[in-house]
């Protein structure tokens, strides 16, 4: 829901330029409606099965963008006792949460417990041991999905692969029967589910099918042993266009995974992140400086690899767009911040207009990892996020302060 209308660059029915001139820059903006009309494609996507669609809260944890997500009936996706407490703190209902990550504390095992969540994903043995013990200790049974590690190559960035067999994450697949088998020893765990995400920004169905294939021997072998589970997580990874990438839609995930699942009458559930809050959001920055190099041109912009990292961290392209069309001549240039760093580029080699200096710069599909990944990097005040509905706009986090930087210090 971003366009131009006259020159002027829009979310929903709002003007970019205005929101900016009030609020200031670098500045998150997200479209509310977007995140719905997402959240809903991917619901509707899987609705010949019962399933739970629990929102990956890592991909964006802003309190309001929450609210929006469990009031549609979304469950969360959560993977530490800190997003536990913003779900819960934004309404979520604990029996549609599921606790995954594989370096889970005592302190957060025993948090989880206590809200009643619906499951752990298990990613160890020694987890295992640990969430039986402490379960016992609180008098609680608790439900819990075994994650399998299938070693299936996603085809994405290495740093966001998660089912390859080098990942740090789940149950290596050969060893995943003898734990469902073990695990009815423990008295205070009730194995609940099968669990497997295999990574993030995938873009290719292969990948999902090879999942949903393991995933069939796995529960058939179980089932042979008189071992029954209820739920089927299939996590999430579904990628989205941030260049020329060409993804599948949630349909086209739903008819390949469930062609495979559907038959074993299990219960779905899905983890998406970036799919529902990726395109939706957008970082406005401020050109600063128009510098021109000996080999390469340079727009030096307010925001920073602090405000958002993952063109330096992943490589990462976004469609970088000028919030108003002007007839300035157009040049070759990167798009850097002000970090004192030479990795603190947000966009190489763009065809953009030259200034002028303190016109605005759209960064595209900034919704996902933007802002919750955000660090004070060099000292500088974290920036502020806004939602717009339609034609309403509100701000939805306050941008830091000096004095925000030494709080607690």
């Amino acid at each position: 829901m971003f366009y131009y209308k006259q020159n002027q660059f829009f979310c929903e029915d709002v003007s970019v330029k205005e929101i900016a001139s009030k609020v200031g820059t670098p500045l998150y903006i997200y479209s509310k409606n977007s995140i719905i009309r997402n959240l809903k494609e991917y619901d509707n996507a899987f609705n010949s099965v019962p399933h739970i669609v629990c929102y990956a809260v890592k991909a964006n944890t802003n309190r309001t963008i929450l609210k929006t997500i469990f009031k549609l009936g979304a469950g969360a996706d959560i993977t530490s006792g800190g997003e536990l407490f913003r779900s819960i703190n934004a309404g979520a209902n604990p029996e549609k949460i599921v606790f995954a990550g594989l370096g889970k504390t005592e302190e957060e095992i025993k948090f989880a417990i206590r809200k009643k969540i619906l499951l752990f994903n298990v990613e160890s043995i020694n987890e295992l041991e640990k969430i039986n013990k402490l379960a016992y200790e609180l008098g609680a049974k608790v439900q819990i999905a075994i994650r399998i590690n299938p070693g299936i190559d996603p085809h994405t960035h290495k740093y966001i692969t998660t089912g390859k067999s080098e990942n740090k994450f789940g149950i290596a697949i050969e060893d995943a029967i003898d734990i469902f088998t073990k695990a009815s020893k423990y008295k205070n765990v009730i194995i609940s589910g099968i669990h497997c995400h295999i990574g993030s920004q995938i873009v290719l169905l292969k990948p999902f099918s090879l999942m949903a294939e393991k995933i069939l021997s796995i529960v058939k072998q179980l089932e042979k042993r008189k071992i029954k589970i209820e739920y089927i997580d299939i996590g999430g990874g579904l990628g989205i266009k941030y260049k020329d990438e060409t993804p599948p839609t949630p349909f086209q995930l739903a008819k390949t995974v469930l062609s495979v699942l559907k038959p074993l009458n299990k219960k779905i559930i899905l983890e998406p992140g970036r799919y529902i809050v990726g395109n939706a959001g957008i970082l406005v920055t401020k050109i600063i400086y128009c510098k021109k190099g000996k080999q390469k041109n340079f727009l030096v912009v307010d925001a920073g690899m602090n405000d958002l990292i993952r063109p330096t961290l992943y490589g990462a392209y976004h469609e970088i767009l000028p919030v108003e069309k002007r007839h300035d001549k157009k040049i070759l240039a990167d798009v850097v911040g002000p970090i004192c760093e030479s990795g603190d580029s947000l966009g190489k080699n763009r065809k953009l207009p030259w200034g002028p200096e303190k016109s605005l710069l759209a960064i595209m599909c900034s919704g996902a990892y933007g802002f919750t990944m955000a660090s004070n990097y060099n000292s500088r005040p974290r920036p502020a996020e806004v939602i717009v509905d339609k034609d309403k706009w509100e701000i939805i986090r306050e941008r830091e302060t000096l004095k925000d930087l030494i709080r607690g210090e």
